[in-house]
C-alpha cells in the first residue's frame, strides 16, 4: 500500500529535493515555476528528479506521464495520480 500525502507535503519534499539536490534557490520554486525554463533544469536533471520521486512515493512516473511534466504543478499532479 502507497503512503497517501498531501499536496503541501509532496510541494514541500520536492522544494526540498531541489534545493539540496540541484542547488536551485527556494524562491524559485513555486507552484507555478516551469522545470526547465525557470529552475534550469535539463534532461539529465528530470531523469534524476523523476528517480527522487521514485524513491520519495515507491512508484515509478511512466515515461509517457513523464514527458508531459512541465511545472512544479504537474509534478504533484502526476504524484498525486500515482499515490491514489
Amino acid at each position: 500500500m502507497t503512503k497517501q500525502f498531501t499536496r503541501e507535503e509532496i510541494f514541500n519534499k520536492l522544494k526540498e529535493i531541489l534545493v539540496g539536490d540541484f542547488e536551485i534557490n527556494e524562491d524559485l520554486i513555486t507552484p507555478e515555476a516551469n522545470l526547465f525554463d525557470d529552475l534550469e533544469l535539463d534532461s539529465i536533471d528530470a531523469v534524476d528528479l523523476a528517480v527522487k520521486v521514485q524513491y520519495f512515493t515507491g512508484e515509478k512516473i511512466p515515461p509517457e506521464n513523464f514527458k508531459k511534466i512541465r511545472t512544479i504543478s504537474d509534478v504533484i499532479d502526476t504524484i498525486e495520480e500515482l499515490i491514489k
